[in-house]
């Protein structure tokens, strides 16, 4: 089999990054693949020593193995990804995506490649995932699943599907009015995916994975997923950019499973319901009516005033 290319995005997390690609060097599969690590540029003046840092350790381990793109300029992750996937795509056909806070299973370049090869010429797959949610009645699954919606920690897609992708999300408008269609957006309302699309849309966040899904969506992609999760995601620290705090401690119950080499890849491409409405019942638990309703009652400023209440006394006890 002809490996896909890896594509690392990093910034100025150096820890991070060491163990993302100490966890890649633990796939086999590594060595004969073609890796390109992409290296944004600094955006404060603050981040340079991290900045420097990360692609210090960069050019330690993976000096001659990887061609690495050292940005000049702050891309933000979102043009980064958008870029890199584009380059290799047309070079390569396919990709494999990986960002410098996740930590894979030694399995998972095995995995995805495999997905990557059988699916090719399936029109209706769009993604392969490296991540499955920590769904407690799928951990003793031996074969993947398709789902109608992306997730973005490690993950594969072919020239043919990204061709699709559309960073403007023409014709989003759409859900704002058309209830029946956001509710299946939103994954019947068990997930907040038309927030995060109207927030990307209105300026107020920078995503590309809520347009990558928007495209997906609008052309009835499926993603493979497998039971149970070859990939970590160890940024949920808070050195990240996005994410909440209660998602955060959910999303981290991940599951060791002993049989990643022996998860099978299904023949027949549909979303079965009974495992769509387990992973959707467990998706109602990263955004609960409880944490929805204090963000509508709570006054930003009100927060921000707290905030600054706290580290003044914080300062002056110091």
């Amino acid at each position: 089999m002809k490996y896909s290319p890896i594509s690392l995005f990093v910034y100025k997390r150096p820890e991070h990054t060491r163990r993302a690609i100490e966890s890649l060097m633990q796939c086999p599969e590594f060595y004969d693949s073609p890796v390109y690590v992409f290296c944004d540029g600094i955006k404060k003046e603050e981040d340079r020593d991290k900045v420097v840092q990360t692609r210090e350790l960069v050019h330690s381990l993976l000096n001659g193995k990887a061609k690495i793109i050292e940005h000049p300029k702050n891309q933000g992750l979102a043009n980064s990804i958008i870029s890199g996937v584009n380059q290799l795509c047309e070079i390569y056909g396919r990709v494999i995506v990986i960002e410098d806070d996740l930590v894979v299973a030694p399995e998972f370049l095995k995995f995805l490649n495999t997905a990557l090869e059988k699916y090719k010429d399936e029109d209706l797959v769009m993604q392969v995932s490296g991540y499955m949610f920590p769904v407690p009645e799928l951990r003793n699954e031996n074969e993947a699943l398709f789902l109608p919606f992306i997730y973005s920690w490690g993950w594969g897609t072919w020239q043919r599907a990204w061709n699709k992708f559309d960073p403007q999300s023409i014709g989003w408008e759409v859900l704002k009015t058309d209830i029946n269609m956001r509710l299946r957006f939103n994954l019947d309302n068990n997930y907040g995916f038309f927030e995060m699309l109207n927030c990307q849309m209105s300026g107020e966040i920078d995503s590309w994975a809520v347009r990558w899904y928007w495209s997906v969506f609008k052309h009835n992609g499926y993603i493979l997923y497998p039971p149970i999760s070859y990939v970590t995601n160890i940024g949920l620290d808070g050195t990240g950019t996005h994410g909440s705090w209660y998602a955060n401690q959910c999303l981290k119950q991940i599951y060791q499973h002993k049989n990643l080499n022996y998860i099978s890849l299904p023949s027949e491409i549909i979303v079965k319901p009974d495992k769509f409405n387990l992973v959707k019942s467990y998706m109602r638990t990263l955004q609960p009516k409880w944490l929805k309703w204090i963000k509508k009652i709570v006054n930003p400023s009100f927060i921000s005033l707290i905030r600054n209440y706290v580290l003044t006394i914080h300062n002056y006890l110091k």
